[in-house]
């Protein structure tokens, strides 16, 4: 499915948190952190007062309750406005 994300939206892939084992112990799902970085899948067009300075592919930084998860084709992903997104990694 194709999705196009409107006005400063941008779609976000988070990147898959880092199973951390001590001692042979495995870590549950719901005790891993959630990732804080991921890749730019789609953006939006802008709006008349901001302009979309992310791209696609980019790779960046987001708050840690930032943006709404979605799944699309069995995938989660990320909504969120362009300035919930706080750096790009480069």
């Amino acid at each position: 499915m194709k999705v196009k994300p409107l006005a400063d939206r941008v779609l976000i892939q988070p990147t898959a948190a880092e199973e951390v084992t001590a001692s042979g112990i495995i870590i549950p799902d719901s005790a891993k952190e959630k990732p804080l970085k991921g890749k730019v899948l789609a953006v939006g067009n802008g709006t008349k007062d901001e302009e979309m300075v992310l791209k696609e592919g980019d790779n960046v930084l987001y708050g840690k309750y930032a943006g709404t998860e979605v799944t699309i084709d069995g995938e989660k992903v990320l909504i969120m406005r362009q300035n919930e997104v706080l750096a790009v990694i480069e």
